[in-house]
Protein backbone atom coordinates (compact mmCIF):
# COMPACT_ATOMS: atom_id res chain seq x y z
CA UNK A 1 0.00 0.00 0.00
CA UNK A 2 1.50 3.32 -1.06
CA UNK A 3 1.36 5.74 1.84
CA UNK A 4 3.92 8.54 1.64
CA UNK A 5 4.45 9.60 -1.95
CA UNK A 6 1.03 9.28 -3.55
CA UNK A 7 -2.62 8.89 -2.77
CA UNK A 8 -3.03 5.84 -5.03
CA UNK A 9 -3.72 2.95 -2.70
CA UNK A 10 -3.69 -0.63 -4.01
CA UNK A 11 -6.61 -2.48 -2.42
CA UNK A 12 -6.61 -6.16 -1.59
CA UNK A 13 -9.74 -8.29 -1.78
CA UNK A 14 -11.96 -7.11 1.09
CA UNK A 15 -12.22 -9.29 4.22
CA UNK A 16 -15.97 -9.94 3.78
CA UNK A 17 -15.43 -11.08 0.19
CA UNK A 18 -12.52 -13.29 1.30
CA UNK A 19 -14.68 -14.96 3.94
CA UNK A 20 -17.25 -15.84 1.29
CA UNK A 21 -14.65 -16.92 -1.31
CA UNK A 22 -13.07 -19.29 1.19
CA UNK A 23 -16.36 -21.21 1.22
CA UNK A 24 -17.73 -20.84 -2.32
CA UNK A 25 -16.09 -18.74 -5.02
CA UNK A 26 -17.81 -16.32 -7.41
CA UNK A 27 -18.25 -19.12 -9.97
CA UNK A 28 -20.16 -21.21 -7.40
CA UNK A 29 -17.35 -23.70 -6.79
CA UNK A 30 -16.24 -24.78 -3.31
CA UNK A 31 -12.88 -23.53 -2.11
CA UNK A 32 -10.20 -26.25 -2.28
CA UNK A 33 -7.11 -25.32 -0.22
CA UNK A 34 -3.70 -26.68 -1.11
CA UNK A 35 -0.10 -26.14 -0.14
CA UNK A 36 1.97 -23.63 -2.10
CA UNK A 37 4.67 -25.80 -3.61
CA UNK A 38 7.10 -23.39 -5.22
CA UNK A 39 5.78 -20.26 -3.60
CA UNK A 40 5.46 -16.99 -5.41
CA UNK A 41 1.74 -17.23 -6.11
CA UNK A 42 0.38 -13.64 -5.95
CA UNK A 43 -1.95 -13.56 -2.94
CA UNK A 44 -4.76 -11.03 -3.39
CA UNK A 45 -5.72 -11.14 0.29
CA UNK A 46 -2.46 -9.64 1.55
CA UNK A 47 -0.85 -8.42 -1.69
CA UNK A 48 2.34 -10.44 -1.41
CA UNK A 49 3.73 -13.64 -2.93
CA UNK A 50 3.00 -16.93 -1.18
CA UNK A 51 5.82 -18.71 0.60
CA UNK A 52 6.41 -22.42 -0.03
CA UNK A 53 4.25 -24.51 2.29
CA UNK A 54 1.59 -21.86 2.96
CA UNK A 55 -2.03 -23.03 2.70
CA UNK A 56 -3.58 -21.20 -0.24
CA UNK A 57 -6.51 -21.58 -2.61
CA UNK A 58 -7.15 -20.64 -6.21
CA UNK A 59 -10.66 -19.19 -6.42
CA UNK A 60 -12.75 -17.42 -9.01
CA UNK A 61 -13.27 -13.76 -8.10
CA UNK A 62 -15.54 -11.13 -9.67
CA UNK A 63 -14.04 -7.83 -8.47
CA UNK A 64 -16.38 -5.52 -10.39
CA UNK A 65 -19.43 -7.47 -9.17
CA UNK A 66 -18.26 -7.12 -5.56
CA UNK A 67 -17.60 -3.37 -6.00
CA UNK A 68 -20.99 -2.90 -7.70
CA UNK A 69 -22.75 -4.58 -4.76
CA UNK A 70 -21.15 -1.97 -2.45
CA UNK A 71 -21.95 1.02 -4.64
CA UNK A 72 -25.22 0.13 -6.36
CA UNK A 73 -23.60 0.20 -9.81
CA UNK A 74 -24.91 -1.98 -12.64
CA UNK A 75 -21.89 -3.17 -14.67
CA UNK A 76 -23.96 -5.49 -16.85
CA UNK A 77 -21.82 -7.29 -19.40
CA UNK A 78 -18.62 -5.77 -17.96
CA UNK A 79 -18.93 -8.07 -14.95
CA UNK A 80 -16.27 -10.73 -15.25
CA UNK A 81 -14.61 -13.26 -13.01
CA UNK A 82 -11.23 -14.86 -13.00
CA UNK A 83 -8.73 -16.83 -10.95
CA UNK A 84 -6.97 -15.35 -7.92
CA UNK A 85 -4.85 -16.89 -5.18
CA UNK A 86 -5.78 -16.23 -1.55
CA UNK A 87 -4.70 -17.65 1.78
CA UNK A 88 -6.93 -20.58 2.72
CA UNK A 89 -7.56 -18.99 6.14
CA UNK A 90 -7.68 -15.42 7.38
CA UNK A 91 -4.28 -13.77 7.14
CA UNK A 92 -4.71 -10.23 8.46
CA UNK A 93 -4.48 -8.50 5.09
CA UNK A 94 -1.69 -6.46 3.57
CA UNK A 95 1.09 -4.87 5.61
CA UNK A 96 1.70 -1.15 5.02
CA UNK A 97 4.14 -0.69 2.16
CA UNK A 98 5.56 2.03 -0.02
CA UNK A 99 5.52 -0.31 -3.03
CA UNK A 100 2.90 -1.43 -5.48
CA UNK A 101 2.34 -5.19 -5.19
CA UNK A 102 3.48 -7.69 -7.81
CA UNK A 103 5.58 -5.03 -9.55
CA UNK A 104 8.71 -6.09 -11.37
CA UNK A 105 10.45 -4.23 -14.18
CA UNK A 106 9.34 -5.44 -17.59
CA UNK A 107 6.06 -6.97 -16.41
CA UNK A 108 3.01 -6.11 -18.51
CA UNK A 109 -0.10 -4.84 -16.77
CA UNK A 110 -3.50 -3.86 -18.11
CA UNK A 111 -5.16 -1.00 -16.25
CA UNK A 112 -8.91 -1.01 -16.88
CA UNK A 113 -10.82 2.15 -16.04
CA UNK A 114 -14.43 2.07 -14.86
CA UNK A 115 -17.05 4.75 -14.32
CA UNK A 116 -19.57 5.00 -11.46
CA UNK A 117 -21.93 2.61 -13.26
CA UNK A 118 -19.24 -0.04 -13.63
CA UNK A 119 -18.74 0.42 -17.36
CA UNK A 120 -15.28 0.37 -18.92
CA UNK A 121 -14.34 3.90 -19.97
CA UNK A 122 -10.81 3.20 -21.08
CA UNK A 123 -7.75 1.20 -20.43
CA UNK A 124 -4.03 1.18 -20.81
CA UNK A 125 -1.29 -1.34 -21.34
CA UNK A 126 1.65 -0.64 -19.05
CA UNK A 127 5.09 -2.18 -19.26
CA UNK A 128 6.58 -1.58 -15.84
CA UNK A 129 9.76 0.50 -16.06
CA UNK A 130 12.94 0.00 -14.05
CA UNK A 131 11.24 1.81 -11.15
CA UNK A 132 7.74 0.25 -11.29
CA UNK A 133 6.16 2.78 -8.91
CA UNK A 134 6.91 5.58 -11.36
CA UNK A 135 5.06 3.75 -14.13
CA UNK A 136 2.07 2.98 -11.91
CA UNK A 137 1.95 6.56 -10.60
CA UNK A 138 1.93 8.00 -14.15
CA UNK A 139 -0.66 5.52 -15.43
CA UNK A 140 -2.97 6.03 -12.44
CA UNK A 141 -2.64 9.83 -12.64
CA UNK A 142 -3.57 9.57 -16.32
CA UNK A 143 -6.58 7.38 -15.50
CA UNK A 144 -7.91 9.60 -12.72
CA UNK A 145 -7.38 12.76 -14.80
CA UNK A 146 -10.62 11.66 -16.49
CA UNK A 147 -13.37 12.74 -14.06
CA UNK A 148 -15.54 9.82 -15.16
CA UNK A 149 -13.05 7.26 -13.81
CA UNK A 150 -13.82 6.10 -10.27
CA UNK A 151 -12.06 2.74 -10.24
CA UNK A 152 -9.04 1.12 -11.89
CA UNK A 153 -8.39 -2.61 -11.99
CA UNK A 154 -4.80 -3.74 -12.46
CA UNK A 155 -4.42 -7.10 -14.18
CA UNK A 156 -1.55 -9.25 -15.36
CA UNK A 157 -1.45 -9.42 -19.13
CA UNK A 158 0.05 -12.92 -19.22
CA UNK A 159 -2.86 -14.64 -17.47
CA UNK A 160 -5.47 -11.86 -17.28
CA UNK A 161 -5.51 -12.25 -13.49
CA UNK A 162 -6.81 -9.45 -11.34
CA UNK A 163 -3.99 -8.11 -9.15
CA UNK A 164 -5.52 -5.19 -7.25
CA UNK A 165 -7.83 -2.23 -7.57
CA UNK A 166 -7.31 1.46 -6.99
CA UNK A 167 -10.23 3.75 -6.23
CA UNK A 168 -10.35 7.46 -6.95
CA UNK A 169 -8.40 9.24 -4.18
Amino acid sequence: MRTAETSYVPRAVAPAALAALRVVDDAGRPCVPHEATGGGEPLRCCLRPAAPGERIALVSYAPLRRWAAETGAEPGAYDEQGPVFVHAAECGGPAPSEEYPFARPGALRALRRYDAEGRIVGGRLLELPEVPAEGFDRALAEAFADPAVVLVHVRAVEYGCFHFEVRRP
